[in-house]
Parts: structure tokens; sequence; C-alpha cells
């Protein structure tokens, strides 16, 4: 079973490469955003929790998102794997998250993080802001918070997986296939 925790700041390109990945490698992706943006669209007790995080542009708190996460595990037992895109986010998370896969005789095969200058993640932010309607990337305000929530909670999970032999940076700056081509080349080798 190949599971991979794909990482990066918000717009570094992690759904867009998880959506070719997946197919390639034939796991399931599980997005946390896509899966609270799903609740709040749908008004769920979830979903109206969660935005009023995000809408701060703050993170979820960990035993919501954990115990989403594992609803999600245990829908596809089947599973050749998954994507975890937008989870672990803190270091308690990335070790529930062992515990919880060790407890289904599997592990995380490896982080890989796409690395993007700060500039131009807001300006793609900015540019899916218009597109998108989220208004969590309408404001640069609010895009900046999250990079700094994304600093001082998220990128700790560097040295996590760097401490176990598992992190694995990747240049995300480039067309889409040279992005795809750059991360194949790590998953092939985990």
């Amino acid at each position: 079973m190949k599971n991979i925790v794909l990482f990066g700041p918000p717009g570094a390109g992690k759904g867009t490469q998880a959506d070719l990945l997946k197919i390639k490698y034939g796991l399931i992706h599980i997005s946390t955003g896509d899966v609270f943006r799903f609740n709040i669209k749908n008004e769920t007790e979830l979903g109206i929790l969660a935005k009023s995080y995000m809408d701060k542009g703050n993170l979820v708190p960990d035993q919501v998102t954990i115990d989403m996460l594992k609803a999600e595990v245990n829908n596809n037992p089947e599973s050749k794997g998954f994507i975890f895109d937008g989870f672990p986010r803190t270091e308690s998370q990335a070790a529930s998250l062992d515990k919880f896969l060790q407890g289904k005789n599997t592990s995380i095969s490896g982080m890989v993080a796409l690395e993007v200058p700060e500039n131009l993640l807001v300006e793609r932010l900015l540019n899916r802001g218009k597109t998108s309607g989220r208004p969590d990337d309408q404001d640069e305000s609010k895009i900046r918070n999250r990079f700094n929530e994304y600093e001082s909670k998220t990128a700790i999970l560097k040295d996590y997986y760097q401490k176990q032999n598992k992190y694995f940076g990747v240049d995300g700056v480039g067309s889409i296939h040279d992005i795809t081509s750059k991360l194949e080349e790590v998953i092939d080798t985990l």
C-alpha cells in the first residue's frame, strides 16, 4: 500500500497534482479542504464549525479533522493507498495518522512537498479567488494569515518526516506536466 502525504503551502498546486497522481497510481485522494467545502456548502454541523475557522484563515481543530479523515479511510477498505492532501497539518495529527495506519498494518510511504515562493503563491491564490468564488482566496490579508499559520504550525512537519527519512521536497514551479514528472520521480522510489 502506498500512502503519500502531499504537502505544501496554500496555492502550491496540491489538489491539481493529486488529481493527476491518483489516476496514475490508483490511489484515493483525500482532500480535507474539499471535504470541508462540501460540508460548508451543505451547511452540516461540521461545515458550519469548519467555516468559522476557515473564514478567519485558521486551521480547523485537530480532533474534527482526524475523525473526518478516519471515516474517509474506513470508507475505502480495498484501496491501493491514499494521497493525503491538507492532512496532517500538525505534529499531533501526524502522530495520530501514524497510529491509525499502524492499526491497519500500513504506514505513510513518504511526504512529498511542493516548494513554491510565497509571492508566487499569493498571485496564484488571488487569481484562483477570482474564478472559484472562494472567500479565503480573495483577501490578501487572509491569504498571508494562512501562510503564517502554515509556517508556525504546519511547516514543522518537515522535521517530523525528515526524522523518519520520509520527507521529499519537489520544486513546485513550472508547468503542471513538469511538476507532475518531478513528483512521479519521487513517488516511484517509495
